[in-house]
């Protein structure tokens, strides 16, 4: 009786020594949300107080950072233009890469098909013994194996240089 109850409690003292990592995306903290702060620019004083524009309660004010703006000048390009069209000279990129047809509200749709297949994964994931991965748990099909990967497709003949040859 004793052993099996020594071999019972073995995986249950080596399963809360696991490390969850960032996949564990479930709030067990009371605190203040750290993703929630957005830093500020640095307050200056204007060159002329008249000139100022006026407030707008519950609007942007001078002092707030654009995420998008800051992401488009990261990535080249011009700040302003973030809310613009396509510029004419991606023109061509984007009719390229949608010449087979572009959904619409591919991003929502997505997201809904998501929802529910974490959903019909977790119907019975709550009876755990110790914690697991959920996120492993519910897209473990949908992983791939770039080894395997990458050997497939030099099979077929293609050349993979971004992927380090065998040895």
């Amino acid at each position: 009786m004793r052993c099996a109850a020594f071999l019972v409690l073995i995986p249950l003292v080596l399963g809360a020594c696991a490390n969850k990592g960032l996949r564990d995306l479930q709030n067990v903290s009371d605190g203040p949300n750290e993703f929630m702060i957005q830093p500020a620019k640095p307050l200056e004083a204007p060159a002329n107080y008249s000139e100022l524009p006026p407030p707008t309660p519950g609007q942007a004010n001078l002092t707030d950072r654009s995420a998008i703006a800051e992401g488009v000048t990261a990535f080249g390009g011009r700040p302003e233009s973030a809310d613009a069209g396509i510029p004419a000279s991606d023109g061509a990129l984007v009719r390229h890469a949608s010449r087979l047809g572009v959904t619409a509200g591919i991003r929502s749709d997505l997201a809904e098909t998501d929802a529910q297949f974490r959903k019909r994964k977790a119907r019975l994931t709550q009876f755990r013994i110790v914690p697991v991965d959920r996120y492993n748990q519910a897209y473990r099909r949908q992983a791939l194996d770039a080894d395997a990967e990458a050997a497939r497709w030099r099979r077929a003949g293609a050349r993979t240089p971004s992927y380090a040859p065998n040895e």
